[in-house]
């Protein structure tokens, strides 16, 4: 039962990014492949990563992450920022540019949010709010984002 319903809001959140995404379509003039997607996807998940981070974390050569990342430059999704500690160092930063497009999916989940004030006592919020904190920080370790960078 708690399969079934972790895998059907993932599915609904995934499903409502896209068909938003694709109403979309018309006025971009320059839309994400899917290996770019879910590349953007990480750079933020990572927030600020380096070039050899975010290959880190993808499992994917220097080589093809900087490929990647020069692709999702030229569009316009992502900008190399140089480091003030050492200038050898660039970070990626999403544009405005990308950030519209990550906001459609966050507005979703706002509004869901907003139900479940809605739907839940204050103490059953709270309690639901723990419980996914506790499943994010600790029940799912593969995932901390943290051995992927270095000291900063």
């Amino acid at each position: 039962m708690l399969k079934n319903e972790i895998l059907n809001i993932y599915d609904k959140c995934r499903l409502h990014f896209y068909m938003q995404v694709f109403s979309r379509f018309e006025n971009r003039e320059a839309t994400l492949t899917t290996v770019e997607s879910f590349s953007m996807e990480c750079i933020m998940a990572l927030d600020h990563p380096t070039i050899a981070e975010f290959a880190n974390m993808m499992n994917i050569s220097s080589p093809n992450a900087a490929y990647r990342v020069n692709s999702l430059v030229q569009k316009g999704y992502v900008k190399k920022v140089r480091s003030k500690e050492d200038a050898r160092i660039y970070f990626l930063e999403p544009t405005k540019k990308y950030l519209s497009y990550y906001r459609i999916n966050a507005s979703y989940v706002d509004t869901v949010v907003e139900r479940c004030k809605e739907r839940f006592s204050e103490e059953e919020f709270n309690q639901f709010t723990e419980y996914l904190h506790i499943v994010n920080n600790e029940l799912m370790p593969e995932l901390d984002l943290s051995r992927f960078k270095r000291e900063r």
